[in-house]
């Protein structure tokens, strides 16, 4: 009996292991988790990345929407952008590595970069186009090596240029560098940047200023007291909206069994 029970439960742990599933965010501070930092409610909030809230988005109830994943019992979200990062500065600390040397078969990598790559002022996060575009190759082609799945991201726009009550993109050729690399390699490219300004554009300059961006009252949050005006970086809403963005693309992304790839 004691032997039949440890084969019971080895066989029950083998299971759980078999069907979850990870998947690991690559990116800058629009899609970090700030809730890994000390003190964030008194530092950071109400500053969210959007892949700070996609765990919210892995429930089992929503996982049977999604063709590649609805075949999964769990699925973990592992956010390991970083503020202030490009892909080249991500790669030279070693942050890709980590995530490299824990990446297993059947979890998915998305990658999202562009808003430090394209910031020519600061030169040790800039990387030009081609640069990008080599350092994106790399990510994948390491991804794949790994039998892992890679799902590149254009980088979500910021709160500005509007013009005449429209969101215009502010990326430059940096989105379509992005869609052209997928393109290279036949994998999913969600065109977050197209998404967001179509968005952001449908809830008006107002509403996603206040509601979506950190531009903060005074002495309306502990780590703010003086308020503050950011049209980068998210906050609660903001976040969930953008997510909501990534995950109902993740909806129109499904799997190939019979060559072992994700098409979209």
């Amino acid at each position: 009996m004691i032997i039949l029970s440890l084969v019971l439960v080895v066989g029950v742990g083998f299971v759980m292991k078999k069907n979850v599933k990870k998947i690991y965010i690559l990116g800058d501070s629009t899609v970090a988790n700030y809730a890994l930092e000390e003190d964030y409610q008194k530092k950071r909030f109400p500053q969210m990345g959007w892949g700070q809230v996609f765990q919210d988005f892995m429930q089992s109830d929503s996982l049977r929407n999604v063709p590649f994943l609805s075949h999964q019992e769990t699925v973990i979200v592992d956010d390991r952008a970083k503020g202030g990062r490009s892909t080249r500065t991500f790669f030279q600390e070693g942050r890709w590595r980590k995530v490299y040397d824990q990446l297993n078969k059947g979890d998915v990598v998305l990658m999202q970069f562009g808003h430090n790559d394209q910031s020519v002022q600061k030169v040790l996060r800039y990387v030009n186009v081609e640069g990008y575009k080599e350092f994106l190759r790399l990510y994948i082609s390491q991804t794949l090596q790994k039998g892992a799945f890679p799902i590149l991201i254009t980088p979500v726009n910021r709160n500005y240029p509007w013009i005449d009550g429209k969101l215009v993109s502010c990326h430059g050729e940096y989105p379509n560098a992005v869609k052209s690399v997928a393109k290279e390699f036949g994998i999913p490219c969600i065109d977050l940047t197209n998404l967001s300004l179509a968005h952001f554009t449908d809830k008006g300059q107002e509403y996603v200023s206040s509601k979506y961006f950190m531009n903060l009252a005074a002495d309306k949050f502990e780590a703010y007291p003086k308020g503050i005006e950011d049209n980068t970086h998210f906050q609660v809403e903001g976040a969930y909206a953008v997510a909501q963005l990534v995950f109902n693309e993740f909806k129109q992304i499904r799997m190939d069994t019979n060559k072992g790839i994700l098409l979209y």
